[in-house]
């Protein structure tokens, strides 16, 4: 199913679409919380901070979204106010091994430059996500008429990739080659993701 239909899918029932914001929200906090794990104790830099910061107002603002919905949907993080819980529950999680695995092998590392690289890799293709999903859902909700709006967050994750380019520039000269393999470990965990969600909606796409 294209991802701009399974969208309109999402958005047309009020119930499913504040599980939808819910699960974005809880990937941004879980973002939040990797990018926080991952700073030095003395040297974290001001722009780790930032994202760090940011992330958690984007968990924050989709939170506050569903109350435009309902005011009793999805008031926290449990399995059942979640889309597809368990691929939502290991996405980033998963990605974080797999880039730490790769990034250890490519590069002699310390456990805290391994921290600060997975941070840098991870979080790049992450935004590069951001860029792709977050207009696609923008898109849908202007042509719905939707009260939701995400385009505050879309500014955003545009600034944090410039950021993470900038960044991973100071930290090899061949960091888009690696970047790619990190790319396409989260293409792999996005598309079972999708399929999880999609698999989870058969039910109401039947009724």
């Amino acid at each position: 199913m294209e991802f701009y239909h399974l969208l309109e899918k999402i958005t047309g029932d009020n119930k499913i679409h504040a599980k939808w914001l819910n699960t974005l929200s809880f990937m941004e906090n879980a973002g939040a919380r990797k990018i926080s794990a991952c700073e030095h104790p003395n040297t974290v830099s001001l722009v780790q901070l930032k994202h760090a910061c940011e992330e958690h107002r984007h968990a924050y603002y989709l939170k506050k979204q569903i109350g435009k919905l309902g005011n009793l949907l999805c008031s926290t993080y449990k399995q059942h106010e979640l889309l597809a819980p368990v691929a939502t529950q290991q996405y980033l999680h998963a990605l974080d091994i797999k880039a730490c695995r790769y990034l250890q092998h490519h590069f002699n590392l310390t456990k805290e430059e391994l921290k600060y690289a997975a941070y840098l890799f991870v979080t790049y293709a992450i935004e590069v996500r951001a860029d792709e999903l977050y207009p696609i859902y923008q898109d849908v909700l202007t042509k719905m008429a939707s009260k939701i709006m995400v385009k505050s967050i879309i500014m955003e994750e545009e600034g944090h990739l410039e950021e993470m380019i900038e960044q991973l520039n100071g930290f090899s000269e061949d960091w888009r080659t690696h970047a790619e393999h990190i790319l396409q470990m989260e293409t792999e965990l996005h598309t079972r993701w999708i399929n999880a969600i999609i698999d989870e909606l058969k039910p109401f796409n039947h009724a």
